[in-house]
């Protein structure tokens, strides 16, 4: 009966006399009208105002939660394998001190001009220069550049080349150039840039 009685004075209501300052002499029926929708407002309001930031932080504290799951078990797995990782640490300490060793100092870089050449003798090639280049400073190590010319023939050249990779020393080849030479010759000249290396002890050029 109640119900209907509130129905009924909704439909009577006059919303044109609507009495902001006597809210308390409307229906029952507007007021719980009034008091939801204020619900839903303040609810929509709170959820944007608040809510939906709060919804960004938990996404971004998840964002870092899965970040630092990631390190930990990245550095879980180093800890359960540090004895393999101190292993090849000395491992590599040995490779490390062989390929040094392989370095040429200054005195002996006057043996490597003599190697280069006996390699290119014993090959066939006619040497026509060997010139040492300006050193050039890295962070670790300093470059000795060598310019080479000879002339020979395709094989010889080949022959040569594939020589160098067996000195007992670091020499790596750069800059190539092959050209034809006299007419009427099967010779070819080359020219080469061959670099080895020093190590910089204790950071010296």
């Amino acid at each position: 009966m109640a119900l209907e009685d509130s129905l009924r004075a909704i439909r009577e209501f006059d919303f044109n006399d609507v009495d902001f300052d006597n809210i308390g002499s409307w229906p029952s029926g507007i007021k719980i009208i009034l008091c939801v929708l204020l619900l839903l407002v303040v609810t929509v309001g709170g959820y944007y105002y608040h809510i939906k930031d709060l919804q960004a932080q938990l996404g971004r504290v998840q964002a870092e939660e899965q970040t630092l799951k990631q390190e930990f078990e990245k550095k879980a797995f180093q800890a359960a394998n540090l004895d393999a990782y101190v292993k090849q640490m000395e491992e590599m300490e040995e490779s490390f001190g062989a390929l040094v060793s392989q370095l040429p100092s200054d005195t002996e870089v006057p043996g490597l001009l003599e190697d280069i050449t006996n390699k290119g003798l014993m090959n066939g090639l006619d040497i026509k220069s060997i010139n040492l280049q300006p050193e050039q400073a890295k962070e670790f190590y300093v470059e000795l550049p060598i310019a080479i010319a000879a002339a020979g023939s395709y094989h010889d050249l080949g022959a040569f080349i594939s020589g160098m990779a067996g000195l007992p020393r670091i020499v790596t080849l750069h800059d190539f150039s092959i050209t034809a030479g006299q007419a009427g010759s099967s010779a070819l000249n080359l020219s080469i840039v061959a670099k080895t290396y020093r190590y910089k002890d204790g950071g010296a050029e």
